[in-house]
């Protein structure tokens, strides 16, 4: 199949279309560049047009006319997303959601809400509404979609309570439109989320979400420093395992991270400070001095709305997940990251076998997140990038360990997750894009169903750069 993307231009001049080379190049583009390794690969790559659709049944018109000219569709949100989800390998149409976000419905427990909708705009709706809030949101939440964030992410700020997006009741129903000759629109609970959630939209559009809320509160953000990196982690799972405290997040920081990287926090630290931060819901507070009053080794250097420091350091949760990596990007461009799963129950001896192994070349960044319904660590550890073989030899170490690996040097589904087939989404590709169109090159078993992960896979049909 040769693209006809003329044909399918002309075909859809009466939408919304972006030709701006210098345009078409920043909405082609997401946060792969976290990644040296996927810089290396991923840094030319671009679609040959934009296209924005009003609503869903012009998102059915791109993808009819697209299927018809065989041109790729990489469905694209804010690109915040840092696994190159969003990159379209092939060129073709990037459809960009930007104009579907409307907030629909909300109701006691939920919200219908349109997938371009940033997630700070979601939450501003519901609060103003009925007083409530997301369960979990990405640490982009200022910036990033909610269907990027479902079509993408895997938790974020909430998970310490909440667990992941793909666990039982933390989406309720998704709507999705297929690409084939004729668009199907099909609606999806239950079992059959799991075909088109964290897909990377290789599968079908999502055009409605509909997601359980939480009662909202005026969260306070707080910073704990201790000097003790085993008191450090301790003390923060001890604090995520009181059923009476709730907690929106909870980060620890092996130092030196906070002194070398959080600009606003390094004046109340010491390179040798190990930071937890912290969201505590305010009917909480009493409970949590409680508890951190039984910790000698913890001090309480900043509470949101009571401590002045010269320069306000914003939102704790900007300091965590992937945005703790952005920080120190910034300050040190060798600076990449490795998500790593460390599981109950053996959690604790896990991370302090991996810091006594790599630290510092390897600095441990976790996030309380729970599964289960026990507490465990998601690791976004701060790795400092030499080259490709090492950070390879780096995940060989993790693995051998036992700690699952999820690569964010990687761009498709499998390498970027458990290094396995996800039947579910493979065999709805099979019936909802027959042609191979949707997001090309992100799902190896479509490409290659005999690959033996023993390498990074090289999509055959990217785009050459020029």
């Amino acid at each position: 199949m040769k693209p006809n993307v003329a044909a399918a231009k002309a075909a859809l001049s009466h939408l919304e279309i972006d030709e701006n080379p210098v345009s078409i190049r920043a909405k082609s583009r997401d946060f792969f560049w976290y990644s040296p390794v996927l810089k290396a690969r991923m840094d030319h790559l671009e679609g040959d047009f934009v296209v924005a659709p009003r609503n869903e049944a012009e998102v059915i018109d791109v993808l009819r006319v697209c299927y018809a000219h065989d041109v790729p569709v990489t469905t694209r949100g804010a690109g915040t997303g840092n696994y190159g989800q969003a990159m379209p390998m092939a060129g073709g149409c990037i459809l960009h959601l930007k104009n579907m976000a409307a907030v629909k419905e909300v109701h006691p427990g939920r919200v219908i809400v349109e997938p371009g909708c940033l997630l700070k705009d979601v939450d501003a709706v519901c609060k103003d509404h009925s007083g409530q809030e997301l369960r979990m949101f990405s640490s982009t939440w200022a910036t990033a979609t909610i269907g990027g964030f479902v079509a993408g992410g895997s938790g974020g700020i909430g998970s310490c309570t909440w667990g992941s997006l793909r666990d039982l009741g933390n989406i309720i129903r998704l709507r999705v439109v297929t690409m084939e000759e004729e668009p199907r629109i099909l609606e999806f609970r239950g079992e059959e989320l799991a075909r088109v959630s964290h897909a990377y939209g290789t599968n079908g559009i999502i055009t409605e979400l509909e997601m359980p809320l939480a009662p909202a509160y005026d969260w306070v953000g707080l910073f704990v420093a201790l000097d003790d990196f085993d008191e450090a982690i301790r003390y923060t799972e001890e604090l995520a395992n009181q059923d009476g405290i709730l907690i929106k997040i909870a980060s620890l920081y092996e130092a030196p991270t906070a002194h070398a990287y959080f600009q606003r926090v390094k004046p109340h630290v010491s390179e040798g400070t190990h930071l937890v931060g912290l969201m505590v819901a305010p009917q909480s507070m009493d409970g949590f001095n409680t508890f951190t009053a039984r910790c000698p080794a913890a001090s309480v250097i900043y509470q949101s709305g009571v401590t002045e420091w010269p320069r306000d350091p914003g939102h704790v949760f900007e300091y965590g997940w992937n945005h703790t990596t952005l920080r120190a990007l910034k300050v040190d461009p060798s600076i990449t990251y490795l998500q790593v799963r460390y599981g109950y129950p053996d959690h604790i001896a896990k991370v302090q076998a991996m810091r006594k192994a790599l630290s510092p070349e390897v600095l441990q960044h976790l996030e309380v997140i729970r599964e289960n319904g026990k507490v465990m660590f998601g690791g976004l550890s701060l790795v400092k990038f030499t080259t490709e073989e090492r950070l390879d030899e780096i995940v060989r170490i993790h693995e051998d360990a036992g700690c699952m690996i999820f690569n964010p040097h990687r761009f498709t589904l499998e390498e970027g997750g458990r290094q396995t087939v996800d039947d579910r989404q493979l065999n709805f590709k099979r019936e909802a894009d027959p042609k191979g169109l949707l997001n090309p090159g992100k799902m190896i078993a479509w490409d290659d169903p005999a690959w033996k992960f023993d390498r990074i896979y090289e999509y055959p049909g990217i785009k050459a750069a020029e």
